[in-house]
């Protein structure tokens, strides 16, 4: 464990959600122009509009902070604190008009995640937990559920097709084991993890981007966050990313996971 995270952090945190909440709002369902990444992923000027303003206030605020992100080049990825934001997860969602996408910040210092939040404008629902600061959603407590084994889970997952070969064995013996699976979501199902909604998620195809923001918010909560080996997250980890609420599924699902 870490020291506490500095309230000024997470002041700032909601200032920069506040921020791309009101950018986001404005141009949702509204006419925008889709592009494609190499790896065919959609973005739009939204998510470069919101990035920029959070990578604005960072340099206005801190400036000796770095800012690793989706849409831009990394800025001083070595420093002590370095902000790690995807300004708008679930692209797909926002451009066809589903309002469960959000943005994520986090906030790592010496590499380790001490501060995350999911804001999801359109709803207006906001997690956030920090080091030394239990999870909360729009101010109140959040905290995850007991689940004593797999089959009593609720699973989400945002896209069954990402999971291919032995991923997609791997994740269909979690999925046929679990109660119920529900798809789609994107970083909304974290959050409802962490309010005790639901109690298994198991993805692939992150980036630092993705999992870093959802780290201390889950585990300020009560959760565990790792990847299928039951390692914890770094720049290089490979994507596969498994989080619950409640260590006894979780020990179950990543024994599930290595078959």
């Amino acid at each position: 464990m870490t020291e506490p995270c500095p309230p000024e952090f997470i002041d700032f945190a909601h200032r920069l959600a506040d921020q791309t909440g009101e950018i986001i709002r404005r141009k949702f369902r509204t006419p925008l122009t889709v592009a494609h990444k190499p790896d065919a992923s959609p973005v739009t000027e939204v998510d470069r509009e919101a990035e920029t303003a959070i990578r604005d206030m960072v340099r206005a605020t801190y400036p000796e902070h770095g800012v690793i992100g989706e849409e831009f080049e990394a800025e001083r990825p070595d420093a002590d604190y370095v902000w790690v934001v995807d300004p708008l997860d679930g692209t797909k969602g926002f451009i066809t008009g589903k309002p469960l996408f959000g943005t994520l910040i986090g906030l790592l210092r010496g590499g380790l995640p001490v501060l995350g939040l999911i804001d999801h404008p359109i709803l207006r629902e906001r997690w956030i937990g920090a080091r030394g600061h239990a999870t909360s959603v729009n101010g109140d407590p959040a905290r995850v559920r007991a689940c004593a084994s797999v089959s009593e889970a609720v699973l989400f997952t945002t896209d069954p097709d990402t999971f291919q070969g032995t991923d997609g064995e791997a994740f269909r013996r979690v999925r046929d084991t679990s109660r119920m699976t529900m798809y789609g979501g994107d970083c909304y199902c974290y959050g409802l993890l962490a309010s005790g909604l639901v109690d298994l998620i198991v993805e692939v195809g992150l980036g630092p981007d993705d999992y870093f923001p959802m780290i201390a918010m889950i585990e300020e909560a009560g959760g565990v966050v790792t990847d299928w080996s039951g390692a914890p997250f770094d720049m290089n980890s490979d994507g596969r990313i498994l989080v619950a609420g409640d260590e006894a599924v979780y020990t179950e699902a990543r024994a599930l996971l290595k078959g």
